[in-house]
C-alpha cells in the first residue's frame, strides 16, 4: 500500500511573511494527519523561514529547483549542498514551466536527480505531455523518454526514494483536467515504464498528478489505482484549500 504524497508548488509567490503566515495556518488544519505525507515547495527566498516553521509538524519542504553541482563560479545559482544544510527534504525537478521557459533538458534534469540523490533529499520528477503531443497520441512516448533520459544510470535501490510526478502541461493552469481515466491510463503506462527500468521497486514508488488538483476533483483522481497523490499549483497558495485536498488524500 503506497501512502498518498500531497505536494504544494507555490512557484514564484509569497515572500517570508506571506510563506510564515500561511504554513502557521496549515499547521493547525493538518495536525495529526500521519496517513498522507504532506510537501510544500517553496521559493528560495523562503525556504529558511518554511523550514523553521514547520519543525516538529507533519509538514515537510521541498525546493522548487536546483543546480547540480556542490559549489563554484554559478552566479545566482543554489546547490543541493546549500538546501540539504538548511533542512530542505525535497526537490521539485523538470517542471514543465523549467522545460519550457529555461530550456532543461532531460539531461540536465537527469544531473539534478543525481545531485539531489547524492546529497540524502527526495526529487520529485515531473514529467508530461502538451497539448499537441496529446492530441497526436505520443502522450506515452513523451512521457517515456522524459522518465528514461531523466532516470539515466539510477539504480533501483535509488529509485525507491524518486517520486515521480505526471502533469499534462496542457492542464495546468487552464481549468482543464485529465478525467480520472484519461489520468490512470498515463499512470499506468508510466508504472510499466518503471517496472522495465527498476524491476518490482515500480511498485512502491510514488506516482503523483500534477494537472490542475483541486477540493472539488482530487478524491475521484486519488481513488485511480495508479495515482498517488499530487503536486498542487494554485489550491497550495490557501491553507484552507490545500488541507481540504489532504483530507480528500486520506485512504
Amino acid at each position: 500500500m503506497r501512502t498518498n504524497v500531497i505536494a504544494g508548488n507555490w512557484k514564484m509567490n509569497k515572500t517570508n511573511a506571506e510563506a510564515v503566515e500561511m504554513l502557521t495556518e496549515l499547521k493547525g488544519l493538518v495536525k495529526g494527519i500521519e496517513d498522507v505525507k504532506i510537501i510544500i515547495g517553496a521559493p528560495f527566498t523562503a525556504l529558511s523561514d518554511a523550514v523553521r516553521t514547520v519543525e516538529g509538524s507533519n509538514i515537510a519542504i521541498a525546493a522548487e529547483n536546483v543546480y547540480p553541482k556542490a559549489s563554484g563560479a554559478y552566479t545566482g545559482e543554489v546547490s543541493p549542498t546549500m538546501l540539504k544544510a538548511i533542512g530542505v527534504k525535497y526537490v521539485i525537478l523538470g517542471h514543465s514551466e523549467r522545460r519550457e521557459y529555461f530550456h532543461e533538458s532531460n539531461e540536465f534534469i537527469n544531473e539534478k536527480v543525481k545531485a539531489v540523490l547524492e546529497n540524502e533529499m527526495t526529487p520529485i520528477l515531473c514529467i508530461g505531455e502538451k497539448l499537441e503531443d496529446r492530441e497526436n497520441g505520443k502522450t506515452a512516448i513523451v512521457t517515456e523518454t522524459q522518465i528514461r533520459e531523466g532516470l539515466a544510470g539510477i539504480t533501483p535501490e535509488q529509485a525507491k526514494n524518486i517520486i515521480v510526478a505526471y502533469e499534462p502541461v496542457w492542464a495546468i493552469g487552464t481549468g482543464k483536467t485529465a478525467t480520472p481515466e484519461m489520468a490512470q491510463e498515463t499512470h499506468k503506462q508510466i508504472r510499466e515504464v518503471l517496472k522495465d527500468m527498476f524491476g518490482t521497486v515500480a511498485e512502491e514508488m510514488i506516482i503523483q498528478y500534477g494537472g490542475s488538483m483541486k477540493p472539488g476533483n482530487a478524491k475521484e483522481l486519488l481513488a485511480q489505482p495508479d495515482i498517488d497523490g499530487g503536486l498542487i499549483g494554485g489550491a497550495s497558495l490557501e491553507a484552507d484549500s490545500f488541507a481540504q485536498i489532504i483530507s480528500a488524500a486520506r485512504k
